[in-house]
């Protein structure tokens, strides 16, 4: 089965770095996987989105023109994505960051505050990898283990990142 999921947000917010750990994850897992980023010129501050697509077969194209899942982190991605996802579809929302939901009643809607919990755990920057923990929780894509294996890869045995970032996926995963 192939399920499609966009990230997005504004450059420096880590949404790259999301679609690549959950790629990494599930290509331990032995799934086929494609990884298309795309941001603005201005990087950090611009906007910027990844699709990424599993499957238990292999994808012929990378493009999610109707993604089962879309993850925004700021409240003009949410905006932007909105209505591409599908009916039946989850959105997850940093509700630190968007405060207006999505206008559709056929889709359902998950809040997680992460930069609020990010600022908690001590650093605002792993807002994403808040956010990433809820959603490998409500997905159930890949398994958390397989995420945090690749996040020791990603942080080269940076233990202070990994500590940081272990942390605040089991604070997302722990919170759906």
């Amino acid at each position: 089965m192939l399920i499609k999921t966009v990230f997005a947000g504004f450059g420096g917010q880590g949404v790259l770095s999301m679609g690549l750990n959950l790629t990494q994850a599930a290509m331990q897992e032995g799934k086929f996987v494609t990884y298309l980023p795309a941001y603005g010129a201005e990087v950090r501050g611009g906007t910027a989105n990844c699709t990424v697509s599993i499957s238990d077969e292999e994808i012929s194209s990378p493009v999610a023109s109707s993604p089962n899942f879309v993850v925004a982190l700021n409240q003009p991605s949410m905006i932007r994505f909105q209505n591409t996802l599908q009916s039946g579809g989850v959105m997850f929302l940093n509700s630190t960051l968007i405060s207006v939901p999505p206008d559709r009643g056929d889709i359902e809607v998950v809040s997680i505050p992460a930069n609020a919990i990010a600022e908690k755990l001590g650093s605002i920057k792993s807002a994403n990898m808040v956010i990433l923990g809820a959603f490998i929780k409500k997905s159930n894509l890949v398994n958390l283990q397989s995420l945090i294996d690749g996040l020791i890869v990603a942080m080269k045995g940076n233990q202070k990142l990994i500590k940081i970032n272990n942390e605040a996926l089991s604070a997302g995963f722990n919170l759906v």
